[in-house]
């Protein structure tokens, strides 16, 4: 089968490209972090105005009425560019579960949420900014009380929580809306690790020459492009995905999983010492990649249900 994207969707990964390219993310994510969310809303704002937290509403309420596909081609971009914020949970779950008047407020960036599905989903992402936080398994959570606790990715804050459930209907496909979404953000990020290793391997020299013209350097990266582009086909492939939606999900995050962690130790190479300086802005997505890996469900998890589901 031949995939490509729409004009369409091109034209909307080129907008968000625009967008956050020119929006500091990595200062965004670093006070993010710190607990100074106030650029980051202001940021999650702008990406609503591009129809984010819409696409997989329906037009009824305001969304776009779109596609998995589309899910993919933003979650590509945010992963990119590390955007902080509840945004796999706001914009890829709890379009699933919302119903009336608050699905139209999350359409229109009124509204964050937050999830969790436990075991696998145990802790709330950003639970402190959010206006609704969902329990797959049980419901809606009310009378919230959160506890922050420690996350390997600072600008990943999350919580524990505890309140009273109210019985939802969740549509079966939320969990792994979320696990496709997460799944884009980790190949997004390995293509930045890429690109930036590559300049990086341009610039930097020893011996005379830039390091990008050392031999064991380029099978490094060449490594690297292989894996990125084995992961996309099987990330796009779940997006058009049906009968075989959960398994094909799961196969798309091992893949993206392994591509970027692959991606992220091979920048650290790269770039030597300097990759684990604070400063350096690699260190946002080594991190980030290190979190995504073991978030919706780890590789052993995934694994299983690709088994489960080739029997």
């Amino acid at each position: 089968m031949k995939f490509q994207l729409s004009p369409e969707q091109r034209q909307f990964s080129a907008s968000l490209h625009d967008l956050l390219g020119g929006a500091d993310t990595a200062a965004v994510a670093r006070a993010w972090a710190a607990g100074s969310p106030e650029r980051g809303l202001k940021l999650l704002r702008a990406l609503a105005d591009l129809g984010v937290p819409a696409l997989l509403v329906d037009e009824d309420h305001g969304g776009l009425g779109g596609s998995a596909v589309d899910l993919v081609v933003a979650f590509e971009a945010l992963g990119y560019h590390a955007v902080p914020g509840p945004l796999v949970e706001t914009a890829a779950v709890a379009p699933s579960v919302l119903t009336g008047d608050r699905l139209a407020a999350l359409a229109g960036g009124d509204l964050l949420a937050t999830v969790v599905a436990p075991p696998e989903v145990p802790l709330a992402l950003d639970a402190d900014v959010v206006g609704v936080v969902l329990d797959l398994n049980e419901g809606e959570v009310s009378g919230v009380r959160t506890e922050l606790v420690p996350s390997i990715d600072p600008a990943r804050r999350l919580f524990r929580i505890t309140g009273t459930t109210r019985t939802t209907a969740a549509d079966p496909v939320a969990f792994d809306r979320g696990v496709l979404a997460v799944s884009a953000q980790l190949l997004g990020a390995g293509q930045w690790l890429l690109d930036a290793s590559v300049a990086y391997a341009k610039q930097r020299s020893q011996y005379g020459r830039a390091i990008g013209e050392y031999q064991a350097v380029k099978h490094l990266l060449a490594d690297v492009v292989t894996q990125l582009e084995l992961a996309r086909p099987l990330l796009y492939g779940a997006a058009v995905a049906r009968d075989t939606f959960a398994r094909d999900v799961s196969a798309a995050k091992v893949m993206a999983g392994d591509a970027a962690y692959l991606a992220a130790r091979t920048a650290l190479q790269v770039h030597g010492a300097i990759g684990y300086t604070a400063e350096h802005d690699l260190g946002l997505r080594l991190t980030k990649v290190r979190a995504l890996a073991g978030a919706w469900g780890t590789g052993s998890f995934h694994r299983a249900r690709v088994l489960a589901g080739l029997r």
